[in-house]
């Protein structure tokens, strides 16, 4: 099913879900709103491959997001399959099979019968000899012993799928944009070597794939963001050009404009001009948008390189435990009396640990919470009167982290008067890293498995990955001495988020002009020295100047990231709120503007 505007055929796409554990109300939403034609699914970021091997190493029966199938079908599929509204997801995650087996005893239960198709082979865990490195961050595979490692697959094998007939399509790990540009190569016929195509289709699939952070969901001017309660999960119609819209279901809250959508776009993608995906090398430096009517922004300009021989592969390994214990603590002088608690009880475990002759704890953060410890030598709430201290530890054994868990009550009858907040004693988890290497593509094969049988899917051949074409430094500005101090958030929006240890933050102009006083203002070495207590390695800055905008990569500024992360802000999204407390120079003339979120 697609539909026809003016006589240009587009097909409609709406991202249901952007993580593992979303909420239900957007599958519903969309599937009931007669907009769209196809519902993607993406549940596997990076942290959740982490859970679900955890999942799969107490039950390997486990191993996918259950959420698709114990909540998301019984809800939509049957008005899906009346609409003939086609749902593709990776709820697969490292048990694509036992997802699919799940989603038929479903389906079976309400009496239907949707044609299930199934792709596997992401897991190269039996090719660790063939792993090659990703860059120098890249471990020895033999210094680890992996619990899983999944090929990030392509478009192809979802496209076939479709091909065939599916009505429901389930990948375990394939690129979160792949969901959305296998549909449209099977609407379209987009060749594998139609490079600015894919890399169109491409941004559509990253424009949805987190849901509503396209539609105001996390959108530095939230106070402009209406009805967050029945936020609109994201549409793109998508033209055979490459022309994509991005709008949402009519009447539903959040906001579609080129802010936000912007915002969305600069998440998490590294260097703008080589965004690497397994079907395309894409270069977003000179994407544009527009409004083209409430709630409607026109996206154009992305352009694409062709993609490379090799596949990323994510892996997994198991390192150790942690224990995350957090009190409250009230009164004047909270803060202090927090930070001296949790001193007090890493003195005493440790004095503990070296009773039975343990290593001491030597990974431990502690954060106060309400205090803005987030900001560092930033903050400006070193009074706050109520504060959580939160304490998280690793260590290498269990039983260490039992006895810290055992500890963590003594505090409320020890040590600071207005201790209190402990519901529950905390429990210790298994530490599942990531590690990321490459693999050629040559050496892995997709595999459809539907009700005609099963059948390989190779990925095309490609030319080696080319680099983005060079392009000079935009200009900067200097306000000069007349200048006015405010903070960055007057100036620009912004949006973060993370890739294992590495923060991205995307910056983009609130209005023409602005960019050349950011490019002055925001050099590398000041973001850096600006977030250096939480960023230990190197700041780059990349140029998008279809957006207004420049991209931070930080690295080694997440404590590891993910599960590994002590920090309490382990997937970096609050990165961006940091930055945007950022005092930079302005001319005096916009010492008046007021563009804040809730002005005027």
């Amino acid at each position: 099913m697609t539909s026809t505007e003016t006589g240009r055929r587009i097909v409609r796409i709406g991202g249901g879900s952007a993580f593992w554990g979303d909420s239900e109300i957007g599958p519903h939403q969309l599937v009931h709103s007669g907009a769209v034609d196809y519902v993607v699914f993406d549940y596997l970021a990076e942290l959740t491959m982490s859970i679900l091997a955890a999942a799969r190493q107490k039950d390997p029966a486990l191993g996918y997001a259950t959420d698709f199938v114990e909540q998301t079908l019984p809800a939509i599929l049957p008005e899906a399959l009346t609409r003939g509204v086609r749902l593709v997801c990776n709820a697969g995650g490292i048990n694509p099979l036992g997802c699919a087996a799940a989603a038929r005893a479903v389906s079976e239960r309400l009496g239907l019968a949707p044609r299930i198709a199934v792709v596997t082979g992401d897991d190269v865990l039996h090719l660790q000899d063939r792993f090659v490195p990703l860059d120098d961050a890249s471990p020895p595979r033999e210094a680890r012993k992996l619990l899983t490692a999944s090929a990030y697959l392509g478009a192809a094998p979802i496209r076939a799928a479709l091909d065939r007939g599916a009505d429901i399509v389930i990948t375990g790990r394939c690129v979160d944009s792949a969901l959305t540009l296998g549909i449209l190569q099977h609407a379209f016929g987009w060749r594998d070597d139609d490079y600015d195509l894919l890399a169109s289709g491409s941004l559509a699939g990253h424009i949805i794939e987190c849901g509503p952070q396209a539609t105001g969901g996390l959108h530095t001017d939230w106070r402009d963001v209406p009805d967050w309660a029945h936020i609109g999960y994201p549409i793109v119609a998508c033209e055979a050009d490459g022309t994509v819209t991005v709008t949402k279901p009519a009447g539903t809250g959040g906001l579609v404009t080129p802010g936000a959508v912007a915002e969305q776009i600069l998440y998490e993608i590294g260097d703008p001009g080589s965004y690497r995906l397994p079907d395309v090398a894409c270069d977003l430096r000179h994407v544009t948008l527009r409004q083209v009517g409430p709630d409607r922004v026109r996206v154009t300009g992305a352009r694409g390189r062709a993609p490379g021989a090799h596949y990323k592969v994510s892996a997994t390994y198991a390192d150790g435990y942690k224990c995350v214990a957090q009190l409250t603590v009230i009164g004047d002088e909270a803060v202090a009396k927090a930070r001296r608690t949790g001193e007090a009880l890493l003195e005493r475990i440790n004095e503990r640990l070296a009773l039975r002759a343990w290593p001491p704890i030597v990974e431990a953060c502690t954060e106060i919470l309400g205090s803005e410890s987030s900001f560092g030598a930033h903050s400006r709430a070193q009074a706050a009167r109520e504060v959580v201290m939160r304490l998280s530890v690793r260590h290498p054994r269990r039983e260490a982290l039992e006895l810290f868990a055992r500890e963590i009550a003594a505090p409320g009858t020890s040590f600071a008067p207005g201790t209190t907040g402990l519901d529950r004693r905390p429990r210790p988890s298994s530490v599942i890293k990531l590690a990321s290497w490459l693999i050629a593509k040559e050496a892995v094969s997709a595999v459809v498995h539907d009700d005609g049988g099963t059948f390989a899917v190779g990925a095309a051949s490609s030319p080696p990955l080319a680099g983005s074409p060079a392009e000079p430094a935009g200009p900067t500005a200097d306000p000069g001495p007349e200048a006015v101090e405010v903070p960055l958030f007057r100036v620009a929006l912004a949006r973060s988020g993370d890739k294992g240890d590495i923060s991205n933050i995307g910056v983009i102009a609130r209005w023409p002009g602005v960019l050349p006083y950011l490019r002055h203002a925001l050099t590398p070495e000041r973001v850096r020295a600006f977030l250096g207590h939480a960023v230990k390695g190197r700041v780059t800055r990349f140029e998008v100047p279809g957006l207004d905008a420049l991209n931070f990569v930080c690295e080694e500024a997440l404590d590891g990231g993910g599960m590994a992360s002590l920090r309490n802000d382990a997937l970096g999204k609050a990165m961006a709120q940091i930055l945007l407390s950022m005092p930079v120079k302005v001319p005096p003339a916009w010492s008046g503007e007021d563009r804040r979120p809730g002005s005027a």
